[in-house]
């Protein structure tokens, strides 16, 4: 923003003119991300392995938005499919949501050096060479890069979620560090640190749990929700709405932020 300039709420929230890769953006939060951006007026590069589930996002954004979506189907474990995605984008990618993870509960003592390497190869490395990516391609041009972290690595509340933690406690890292590096050349790196949202991954966990009578996911469920402020849990839709806001020009002088999008349960 040009200082003095003043702009119409409006024109801040707006991202005609931009286009954004969101990662896992199939289902989920990051679906929820690709639309809300959609709406705003960005063009979107979507990206994730489940094939189907993607063009069902692309599908349903098109039926209501007048923008171009372009789909790529990429193992995120895998830097050489990374560099081909890259490389397959014809287009200026201004900014980048690294929001695909992986969430599987896996006692501690039960992880091999396979699970966890693909744990922290989808939820931290990928963010990492992604971030390189954009960073790499566009030099001094800046842009904005929106990290999804999760609350679990601040206040790790569930069992068997080590794995997860420290992947995403490297997210944080990585969006400090960055934001550190790189504000001088106009780059925006901010996390938003989710939880208690009900994606569809959270609500299988909540049937196989009572179908098995899981009593420790059951009792784990019922003690967070008692911790939460809001009382309740959140939707995907309300971390999309954050995400919009730091993507657009309404976060201008934000940068190198943890936003917790949680019901208050970090406070409680």
């Amino acid at each position: 923003m040009v200082k003095g300039e003043i702009k119409t709420l409006y024109e801040l929230l707006s991202l005609r003119g931009r286009r954004i890769l969101i990662t896992g953006a199939a289902m989920g939060i990051g679906r929820a991300i690709a639309y809300r951006m959609a709406e705003a007026g960005a063009d979107l590069e979507l990206v994730d392995i489940n094939r189907r589930e993607l063009k069902k996002a692309k599908d349903n954004i098109l039926e209501k938005f007048s923008v171009e979506v372009n789909t790529h189907v990429v193992d995120l474990s895998s830097r050489e499919e990374i560099a081909e995605l890259w490389n397959g984008i014809d287009r200026e990618v201004d900014t980048l949501v690294n929001n695909a993870g992986v969430y599987l509960f896996k006692d501690f003592l039960e992880v091999d050096e396979e699970f966890l390497r693909k744990v922290m190869d989808v939820n931290l490395t990928a963010a990492f060479w992604m971030s390189q990516e954009i960073v790499k391609r566009r030099k001094k041009k800046g842009g904005v890069i929106i990290n999804i972290g999760s609350i679990e690595a601040i206040l790790p509340f569930a069992q068997g979620l080590v794995h997860y933690d420290i992947s995403k406690m490297g997210i944080i890292a990585l969006t400090r560090a960055l934001a550190r590096e790189y504000g001088g050349m106009g780059y925006r790196v901010n996390a938003i640190i989710p939880g208690g949202i009900r994606t569809g991954g959270v609500k299988k966990l909540e049937r196989e749990a009572a179908m098995k009578l899981n009593v420790n996911l059951i009792k784990t469920a019922i003690n967070f929700k008692s911790r939460l402020p809001l009382r309740r849990f959140g939707e995907p839709d309300e971390v999309a709405r954050m995400a919009v806001v730091l993507a657009s020009e309404l976060s201008s002088y934000v940068t190198g932020a943890m936003i917790p999008v949680d019901g208050g349960f970090l406070s409680s």
